[in-house]
């Protein structure tokens, strides 16, 4: 099968593209930053440049490869800008991320329509943004928190679903470079617990992400996915057992009013109210089997 991965030389994408040239995929895969064409071409992928808010460079490598499938894991959370972020404008961290939800998607939809391309498989997000009120554990069919980012995601899965297609919603992502910065703070002891860290977050390691993508890829399915380990967890849990297993100290903790002036609201909601998600319509309907099951496995492998 001819695969396009828009958005390869990312974390996951580099993940996907792995996975998918593994399993016999003619896979080609794009990135913004003509440097990266190089770690694509070594991964096993033919390597393009593309611009992803940009519909006549979009279009343009869509009629070229004229893939079967295409895989959408464009994000604007570049490396480099990573530990440039402030907390208390996350607008403007995910800015461009958002304008790839909103119309990267679009661009792509209408591309893979011109050249006839039968799929679209999109990365989506499911990690701590669940609605919060009622259980602490969400399924594809509860509503998502809605604040201006959870807005792109919902309007990306409804124009990629609507056309057939298919959205994973990715936890949070670790191994292979994906928490490095995290597990760097948490070093440092400037990841603090916030409140009585009972907001629920949802993990998933890249590699499982990977696996889930292919399968996606491979199966004649529609819909929303939640692509997230087997045990959804508050931040009072996995943070601190995340900080044992990298040889830090255990996560200071400070009350919700002055991370409110320190991080700000997201920060406060996400680790005292956020929600997780539920894996099991992926495990039934994808047939998909995590390596790590349970983030406590996964830290334990990494950090090893």
């Amino acid at each position: 099968m001819r695969v396009l991965v828009a958005g390869g030389s990312g974390v996951i994408g580099r993940g996907v593209v792995s996975a998918l040239v593994a399993r016999g995929h003619q896979v080609s895969a794009t990135t913004t930053d003509p440097v990266k064409l190089g770690l694509l071409q070594r991964l096993g992928a033919e390597g393009r440049v593309m611009n992803g808010l940009d519909p006549l460079s979009v279009g343009e490598v869509v009629a070229e490869v004229k893939p079967d499938v295409i895989v959408n894991q464009m994000t604007g959370l570049s490396a480099r800008h990573a530990g440039k972020a402030n907390p208390r404008r996350p607008d403007e961290f995910f800015a461009a991320t958002n304008r790839l939800r909103a119309e990267g998607i679009e661009h792509l939809l209408d591309a893979a329509d011109a050249a006839g391309v039968r799929r679209v498989v999109t990365q989506s997000h499911g990690s701590f943004n669940g609605a919060r009120e009622g259980g602490w554990v969400k399924t594809e069919d509860d509503p998502l928190e809605m604040t201006e980012g959870t807005t792109a995601v919902a309007h990306l899965e409804q124009v990629v679903t609507e056309a057939g297609g298919v959205a994973l919603r990715y936890g949070a992502f670790y191994g292979a470079g994906a928490n490095d910065e995290q597990i760097a703070l948490l070093r440092k002891r400037l990841l603090p617990i916030v409140g009585g860290g009972t907001g629920y977050t949802s993990l998933v390691h890249v590699d499982d992400a990977a696996s889930a993508t292919v399968l996606a890829v491979e199966q004649d399915v529609t819909g929303v996915y939640n692509i997230v380990d087997d045990e959804p967890a508050p931040f009072s849990e996995w943070l601190p057992f995340l900080a044992e297993c990298a040889g830090a100290k255990p996560p200071l903790r400070i009350p919700a009013w002055l991370a409110r002036v320190l991080a700000g609201d997201m920060a406060v909601g996400m680790m005292t109210e956020g929600r997780g998600f539920s894996n099991a319509k992926a495990k039934r309907e994808l047939g998909w089997v995590l390596r790590y099951p349970s983030w406590r496995q996964g830290f334990r492998a990494d950090l090893a």
